[in-house]
């Protein structure tokens, strides 16, 4: 398979979401014979505890069989937004999830470089691997931005996108039918980990250990973001 993606992990035991609407909740597992990959995407810029929460909430109850992390090159939905070099955010990312036998490395956006739109990656994977079908994990805040992402009805036929809903989240408003799962509330921020660094405060438990003696041993963050 494409990058690191080469085993499948051990299935966990909850519920299977099937048939979609908008506002779609928690139904009978059914088994299609067809793997089940979940893509978290976004710049990792670090990956931090918030991000492994959501993927393994997200993984555990849609029953998926694998969960990419996968860092995108340039974000096409944050122009100006600044991030650090891409192999800093794939180690990091490597670090983050090695311990979890339901996650993966996706590194294709990567080594595809420029801006990355989800349309474009999401064509590639649906005929890459025809056996496969696709669970697009997005925030909550993020699903009432996506009448902005390019070919976003098309994207919506390749993927099925999942809402991370947490307490006290907006209404969703769209048109695009997004699959709902509940996940607890923390509230970290990459951008703020950014800030904690550069100020030299402490962001133990907020990253995994891993990923906070990388950071230090490569003196990242150590400017202004």
């Amino acid at each position: 398979m494409q990058g690191n993606v080469t085993a499948t992990p051990l299935r966990q035991e909850s519920v299977f979401y099937e048939k979609i609407t908008l506002t779609q909740e928690a139904q009978p597992p059914t088994d299609s014979g067809r793997h089940r990959i979940g893509i978290l995407g976004g710049t990792f810029n670090p990956p931090h505890l918030g991000h492994l929460l959501m993927a393994e909430q997200v993984g555990n109850q849609l029953e998926l069989d694998e969960v990419w992390f996968m860092p995108t090159a340039k974000p096409p939905h944050a122009p100006g937004k600044k991030t650090i070099a891409s192999q800093h955010r794939l180690e990091m990312v490597k670090l983050a999830i090695e311990d979890n036998p339901l996650f993966r490395l996706q590194d294709y956006e990567v080594n595809q470089g420029g801006k990355n739109y989800t349309v474009d990656t999401m064509r590639h994977f649906v005929e890459q691997y025809p056996q496969s079908d696709f669970y697009f994990i997005i925030g909550a805040d993020s699903a009432n931005d996506l009448h902005t992402w390019k070919d976003i009805h098309q994207l919506s036929e390749l993927v099925q996108f999942v809402g991370v809903r947490r307490p006290g989240m907006l209404p969703y408003k769209g048109d695009i039918p997004v699959l709902w799962v509940e996940s607890p509330l923390v509230d970290i921020s990459s951008s703020e980990i950014r800030l904690r660094v550069y100020l030299e405060q402490s962001i133990k438990y907020q990253v995994p250990a891993k990923v906070e003696a990388y950071i230090k041993e490569h003196e990242l963050y150590d400017f202004s973001m």
